[in-house]
């Protein structure tokens, strides 16, 4: 774990609650071996704890307890429109950790859901199983990491391990693990697969410290991203969500420019360029959770449920971007919004 604060784990899982059933099964009892010195308290339904009332994001994200259930009903959703599918037809996500260790204020967790606490579906399987239903009409693209970091976790929970043992019996799947850890040892005992595609989220150094708590520095994720690289994992980079704060062209330019000078292009798997964009519903409750955000305050403009930068900022901030990564990659390896796109090209 020496990618994270040891202060972040050592004031975190004090408490593990654990629903009744699945307390006395194999993956419970690992994971609750990594923390002898944890309160252990059984509960009916993980929600009892997750969903209660009156609960404070922020005050939670100090101190996170962690919560191991079982998850029920439909675990594969089809992509939201505000996602990027990088052209696949048949683009899925799945979830098996609910929040994250890093807490970015950008981020559509905070709106999404009522407590900073981690919960962890034990019964992974079950997710396999319904993905071997789809892979038999047609082939998949599943993103596994939207609602969590499992790369950054993966030393606790070893997810990724049994995603890539599932991965080699099907090459009709493709997997998606957004991230932005400083794992690198992790990615030298990770088999590099290639329907397994690792997307690092970078950011300047600017974003990285004022609006990304707790996460590793750009130069560190740069550390782990070339780490994969030469051990031949596929590598997507995903400049993604750029900010509209003050200043912002010269930043990213000089950003890019920098990240460029240490990654060669040419074995990236390709781009995720975007602006910041959420639902209007989490938006809303991100304001209530951070107020004083410039993030959560900015005067956004809504349509089709969604809120997201005016016009002039895609054509001040987002069109020069692409150009710019356009000196460094083809237009096929570089996946923003289609209709961005169009006025990209225009």
């Amino acid at each position: 774990m020496n990618s994270l604060k040891q202060d972040l784990w050592n004031s975190s899982f004090s408490h593990i609650y654990v629903e009744e059933g699945i307390q006395h099964s194999k993956k419970a009892k690992e994971i609750l071996q990594r923390f002898p010195n944890a309160a252990v308290i059984p509960i009916k339904h993980y929600k009892d704890i997750f969903n209660r009332n009156h609960q404070n994001f922020h005050v939670q994200a100090l101190q996170r307890k962690l919560i191991l259930a079982k998850n029920s009903g439909q675990l594969i959703f089809q992509g939201a429109p505000v996602c990027q599918n990088f052209g696949e037809k048949y683009f899925y996500y799945t979830s098996n950790i609910l929040n994250c260790i890093y807490n970015c204020e950008y981020c559509y967790l905070q709106g999404m859901y009522p407590s900073a606490n981690l919960v962890v579906f034990l019964n992974l399987w079950d997710n396999f199983k319904e993905l071997e239903s789809l892979l038999k009409e047609h082939p998949v693209y599943v993103c596994i990491s939207y609602d969590t970091d499992l790369l950054a976790l993966e030393n606790i929970f070893h997810f990724l391990s049994d995603w890539i043992s599932f991965a080699k019996l099907h090459p009709n799947l493709t997997i998606e693990v957004r991230t932005k850890s400083a794992q690198t040892e992790i990615m030298r005992q990770l088999e590099p697969l290639p329907n397994i595609i690792y997307a690092w989220t970078l950011s300047p150094d600017e974003i990285q410290k004022r609006y990304e708590h707790n996460t590793p520095s750009l130069a560190n994720r740069l550390t782990a991203l070339l780490t994969a690289l030469s051990c031949g994992h596929q590598i997507r980079i995903c400049f993604d969500p750029l900010l509209n704060v003050p200043n912002a062209l010269n930043m990213y330019q000089s950003f890019i420019k920098d990240v460029f000078s240490v990654v060669n292009p040419d074995k990236l798997y390709d781009i995720s360029l975007g602006l910041f964009r959420i639902s209007k519903d989490y938006l809303k409750q991100l304001r209530k959770a951070i107020p004083n955000s410039s993030i959560s305050a900015y005067p956004y403009i809504q349509s089709n449920g969604y809120c997201h930068y005016e016009d002039s900022v895609i054509k001040e901030l987002l069109i020069p971007i692409y150009q710019q990564l356009l000196t460094y990659l083809p237009k096929e390896k570089i996946f923003i919004d289609p209709s961005v796109i169009l006025n990209c090209d225009r």
